[in-house]
């Protein structure tokens, strides 16, 4: 399948050569899983061990600052000591279910991940599976890929009495499923767009956006009776449909006014009125197809460039710091990546190797923000998202 043209670029000439690089067009239907016997790492108990909610074969306490990711290509999170080098810096993982994408951990240190069979809850200073609740939404059969059924992007309300995921339904909209955190049971469903990559809420938690990937939308959720806004983002257009590679991925939103950022190629960053509806589009300058957002409390972005759609045309991957009046600063990355994280003090940004698509790799690059120094740590299994504790 072919992919819809840029206005102001070239477009894939060779199409296979960049399918690797990508992450946006639909593919063929993923494999069933693994078993959880099959998949479990050393160390992490078996479904049929006293402990199979997973507990981590590491030892002492989760120190401060540690970040903790999804394996992707595994059935587990593992925990990471950034700060520490080499081997020292994985501290175990944990068993949560299939495929695991999006993350998010509370003030409490509690975890939600959202996995291809449910969501699961860890609790993060003992490294521990507590729970794993089913979704109330039919996703087919428990597989893995980029195209699975089950829960992609994953937020907490600002009080932590409420988590929000966004499952993919293969074939089908996407739906938002409400969690009573307290309860631990899914309370409400609100359909939303397709493939829901990335769910964020709004800092009155009065509204959650879901970013749709295959529907060019974010669906502005009211969370008090649930209804559903729809608001179109495709700077560059919808042409190509599912087959085209110009797609919103994933969102942040503005401390100052709450508005939504949204970029596309490293060359146009969609802004968006989530009241009003409307698309205000500005210049970027990294030429590069991205994916994972953060936003630092000052409002400076940062966004992952996971490499050229044309490489022939487009930049590599990258890491653009994107200053509040829109000067930018492009960070080289070494191979694909997908999300990003910043340090509590806002000086170093982790960068996760996972990718949805191929050419991913096994660790997350730890970037200096003051000096630009990249190192990169092997860790994890595809690690595709990740919170910082």
């Amino acid at each position: 399948m072919t992919s819809s043209p840029r206005p102001t670029a070239g477009i894939v000439t060779a199409l296979a050569t960049v399918l690797a690089l990508a992450g946006c067009a639909p593919g063929d239907a993923a494999p069933a899983a693994p078993s959880s016997a099959s998949s479990t790492p050393p160390g992490v108990p078996s479904p049929g061990d006293p402990g199979a909610a997973g507990r981590s074969p590491g030892a002492g306490p989760t120190p401060e600052g540690a970040l903790v990711v999804t394996d992707f290509d595994a059935d587990t999170v593992t925990f990471v000591a950034p700060s520490r080098r080499g081997d020292a810096a994985g501290l175990g993982s944990v068993q949560v279910g299939t495929a695991p994408y999006g993350i998010a951990v509370g003030d409490d240190g509690t975890a939600w991940v959202a996995t291809a069979e449910g969501v699961a809850v860890v609790d993060t200073r003992a490294r521990e599976r507590t729970a794993l609740i089913p979704y109330a939404t039919d996703t087919g059969p428990v597989a893995t890929g980029e195209y699975r059924g089950g829960g992609m992007g994953i937020a907490l309300s600002p009080d932590g009495d409420r988590v929000y995921v966004g499952v993919n339904v293969p074939g089908g909209r996407g739906v938002l499923e409400i969690i009573d955190a307290g309860e631990r049971k899914v309370t409400g469903t609100v359909p939303v767009g397709r493939r829901p990559f990335d769910i964020d809420v709004s800092g009155d938690g009065r509204h959650v956006y879901a970013t749709g990937h295959d529907s060019f939308d974010v669906t502005v959720v009211d969370t008090a009776d649930r209804t559903a806004r729809r608001i179109e983002v495709a700077p560059y257009g919808t042409e190509g449909g599912l087959g085209s590679w110009l797609k919103p991925h994933y969102t942040a939103v503005r401390p100052s006014d709450g508005a939504l950022l949204l970029p596309f190629e490293g060359e146009r960053l969609a802004v968006v009125d989530p009241d009003s509806g409307r698309v205000r589009v500005e210049r970027m300058t990294a030429d590069t197809h991205q994916h994972g957002v953060a936003i630092g409390r000052d409002g400076t972005l940062y966004v992952v460039g996971t490499g050229p759609i044309d490489p022939s045309e487009d930049d590599g991957p990258s890491l653009t710091v994107r200053a509040p009046d829109g000067r930018e600063r492009i960070i080289p990355l070494q191979g694909p990546h997908e999300s990003v994280v910043l340090s509590s003090d806002g000086r170093t940004a982790y960068v996760s190797g996972g990718f949805t698509r191929d050419g991913h790799w096994d660790g997350l690059s730890v970037v200096d923000l003051d000096t630009e120094e990249v190192t990169r740590l092997s860790v994890g299994d595809r690690p595709l998202g990740m919170a910082l504790l």
